[in-house]
């Protein structure tokens, strides 16, 4: 079996590897440091198609990760390690030969023999004249952006979807990858809005998975002609990428969910069983509306141990499921609504302190299901609940 040598030790700490005694229950630091120097090659050759390669006409970080990739395919112990990791068999090798990389080059020898010019520093790890990954990925994405000609055509879409995103219409979800990139799809990436305005013909690509030429237009009035697998990379590697939900994503208020709906919730309406005399005096119009995560049986477990309950049991009498849409907003969107008819009680808990509950209305449930209509058709920001009439107007 192959073992480190003092030269392969070298070398490695010229890639950016240093040797330390194993930590207890994981890797040494040089383990997860040749993990994550084999991590960046395998993203290299998902992004290309292809292990790196050797060549004067290559990047000089192709050709970095070209050395690193044949010294870590010639020392076993390196691949011991690294084997659960290559899902695309890079350390099998390609079937072409390499030159031979002298083992005891230190960084300047080795930037020189790639072409590189180093500046004399006390730190030589330092590079001058080369841009970081980070820096390379970002100029490469900026240089392919083009000024769009003709954004005074989409210019109101996206002033129409801020508003939306405004008043709650739309929503900003987590990308993830199963999230569907088409025309007509709205994101967020690198801090901009980004609107997927075309899509070309589907193709397969190096890896076998399907891809299409995309032009999409930023808020910033540029464009790029994306693969569609480069704006799910992008979108999936930023940690603040997002994806706009539609103004009607899904079923809001159905029993039934899409495959690609995301559950938010459960609006409930509940009546209390308390012997207040408020409450006894207008049992079946004092409800308690709110919205919750949680099953609705297990929200209320308990009640008459809770001052938000009134300190006593209450009973289900309706909920409304709810799928991609803010809790917190349409919870409060519900109470501003019912706000003139906010039940104003004052209940003692269970430690004799006075406590105030703000989700008890007197308010017939008919008028609660017609406003749960009027979110389903988002009209319902335009009314408001009158209590002379029991039942919703519209704002002046």
């Amino acid at each position: 079996m192959a073992r480190f040598t003092d030269e392969d030790d070298a070398l490695l700490a010229e890639l950016g590897v240093e040797s330390e005694e194993k930590r207890q229950g994981g890797h040494t630091p040089r383990e997860e440091r040749i993990i994550a120097g084999f991590e960046e090659i395998l993203r290299f050759a998902e992004e290309h198609g292809r292990s790196p390669q050797h060549g004067e006409n290559r990047d000089i970080f192709e050709r970095l990760y070209a050395v690193r990739l044949d010294r870590l395919r010639e020392l076993e112990e390196c691949r011991t390690l690294l084997l659960p990791l290559d899902h695309q068999g890079l350390l099998a090798g390609d079937g072409h030969i390499h030159a031979a990389v002298p083992d005891d080059l230190d960084d300047d020898a080795l930037l020189a023999e790639l072409g590189v010019e180093t500046d004399a520093s006390p730190d030589i790890t330092e590079l001058r004249h080369v841009r970081s990954a980070e820096e390379k990925r970002a100029a490469e994405d900026i240089a392919n952006r083009d000024r769009c000609d003709d954004f005074e055509k989409f210019k109101p879409l996206f002033e129409k979807v801020q508003r939306e995103l405004d008043s709650g219409e739309r929503q900003t979800r987590p990308f993830e990858l199963k999230a569907e990139i088409r025309p007509g799809a709205w994101f967020i990436v690198g801090g901009q809005k980004a609107y997927v305005a075309e899509a070309g013909e589907t193709f397969a690509n190096a890896q076998g998975r399907t891809d299409a030429r995309l032009r999409v237009i930023f808020d910033n009035g540029t464009e790029s002609n994306l693969l569609m697998r480069s704006l799910q990379r992008a979108l999936n590697k930023d940690e603040a990428g997002r994806r706009i939900t539609d103004p009607a994503a899904g079923p809001l208020f159905s029993g039934e969910q899409a495959d690609d709906d995301e559950a938010s919730g459960t609006i409930y309406v509940l009546r209390s069983t308390s012997d207040h005399p408020m409450v006894s005096a207008n049992r079946d119009l004092v409800h308690k509306i709110g919205v919750t995560n949680l099953d609705v049986e297990q929200r209320v477990a308990g009640a008459r141990l809770q001052p938000t309950f009134l300190m006593a049991d209450v009973e289900v009498v309706a909920t409304y499921r709810l799928f991609n849409i803010s809790r917190v907003r349409l919870e409060n969107l519900i109470h501003r609504v019912f706000d003139p008819a906010r039940l104003e009680i004052e209940i003692m808990d269970r430690f004799g302190r006075p406590v105030v509950p703000r989700e008890w209305f007197l308010v017939p449930l008919f008028v609660v299901d017609e406003a749960v209509e009027k979110i389903k058709d988002g009209t319902i920001t335009e009314y408001v609940y009158d209590p002379g009439s029991a039942s919703l107007k519209r704002r002046d």
